[in-house]
This record gives C-alpha cells, structure tokens and sequence, in this order.
C-alpha cells in the first residue's frame, strides 16, 4: 500500500517495515517500557496514542470471551491496546479458536467494539454464533489457504 504510515508498540513490527526500505512507508513507534513480548507499554506509549488519530488498529489478544470481551493477562499492555482502540477508527481483532473462553486479567475491548474479527475455521459452532452477533463481521479464514476466507456476518455495524 503506498503512502502508508504505521503507528506500533511492536519493535519485531516495526524491524521489519524499516527493512523494507520503502520511501512511501513511514513507521512510528510509540515508546514506553519494553515487554517481553518486545511491545512498548505504560503511560509513554498512551501519552503519544493519546496525540494521534489513526484509521484501523489490527491487534491480537491473548483471549476473547462474551463477558470479557478482548483480553490480556499484562495491566500495561491493557492500558496501552486500550489507548490504540481509542485513537483508531475501526478496530480489527485477529484471533484464533484457542483465543475463544480465555479471559486475561484486563480486557481492552468489548467484543462489539472490534469493527472486523479474523479468526480459524476451528472456533466451535457456539462461539461463532456469539461472535458473528457481536462484532461488525466475523472472517473466517481457512489455514490451509486452500480457499478465500468465509465472511460469517450476521450484521454489519461498520464504523469507518
């Protein structure tokens, strides 16, 4: 995509965008304290989100759940994926069947929050009742790539 700036907390994200070289490609780092996920977080990194206007966030969570909703077990990276969804648009959450019933100590969105949710074909029946229910579409990808993903939508609420 040309003229694309990203805005992320992930120095491995960030490695790879710069060495790809690209003029038309800016990348901004938030700052804050290093995680051992190699994520910055903490009150740097929310500051700086706090200045910035962005058109989607794409975010893995640790779980998902009805009650929870988008989870993670680390309070600071909470804060701060709480601050990403804030600044941004739409939200887009990629998450696999595994992610589905686990609730981390802090959750960053509730499910009807995420604009888009990716995940595997492998998420049960029920769940992906619940989820094509609460977020704006649910994509259902096939691991194999043997096909284009299924979108599951049962409404659409799209934000941007």
């Amino acid at each position: 995509m040309p003229d694309l700036t990203v805005v992320t907390n992930s120095l491995p994200v960030a490695d790879v965008l710069h060495q790809s070289q690209r003029p038309d490609r800016a990348v901004v780092l938030t700052g804050g304290v290093r995680t051992p996920s190699n994520a910055l977080v903490g009150p740097v990194a929310v500051a700086a989100l706090r200045t910035l206007h962005l058109d989607m966030v794409f975010m893995g969570v640790h779980g998902m759940s009805a009650r929870a909703g988008f989870t993670t077990p680390n309070l600071m990276e909470a804060e701060t994926n709480r601050a990403f969804v804030t600044a941004s648009e739409r939200l887009v959450v990629l998450a696999d069947h595994t992610k589905w019933g686990v609730t981390g100590l802090s959750s960053m969105a509730d499910l009807d929050e995420a604009a888009v949710l990716v995940t595997d074909r492998d998420l049960a029946a029920e769940a992906t009742a619940e989820l094509a229910s609460r977020v704006g579409r649910l994509v259902v990808a096939d691991p194999s790539f043997a096909e284009e993903p299924t979108d599951t939508s049962t409404h659409e609420s799209r934000r941007a």
